[in-house]
This record gives C-alpha cells, structure tokens and sequence, in this order.
C-alpha cells in the first residue's frame, strides 16, 4: 500500500500531473545529493521519500506569474 495515499496528497497538490513533476524532480534531486527535508522516511525508495516530504509539508508548489 503506497504511503501517504493519493487521496491525502491531492490535499497538498491541485492535480496529478503536478503531483508527478513534482516528485519526479524532487527523486531526481535525492540521487544527485541526498539532502533530507525530513528526520525520518518510512519509504527507502526516492520517489517514496519526495511523497512523504509532499505530505508533511517540507515540499511545496510554487505560483508562477503564469498562473496568476
């Protein structure tokens, strides 16, 4: 079962494919240099720490001008 689930993290991110950038960018960040957000990870893969970091609130999206 994925932690957190989709339904809480929509909660965080307005859609899915925001969703997917975003983790997608942040695993590729954790192979470049791994430099935790959090204190601990229940998830030992990349993209299941960039989803916890999601969840509790060390990630966020940013505005851009565009979508004002």
């Amino acid at each position: 079962m994925l932690y957190p689930s989709i339904d809480k993290l929509m909660n965080f991110i307005d859609s899915k494919y925001s969703l997917v950038t975003i983790a997608a960018r942040r695993a590729r960040n954790f192979q470049d240099e791994e430099n935790p957000k959090l204190d601990h990870y229940r998830s030992h893969k990349y993209v299941g720490k960039a989803l916890e970091e999601i969840y509790g609130g060390a990630i966020k999206i940013k505005e851009s001008n565009e979508d004002k």
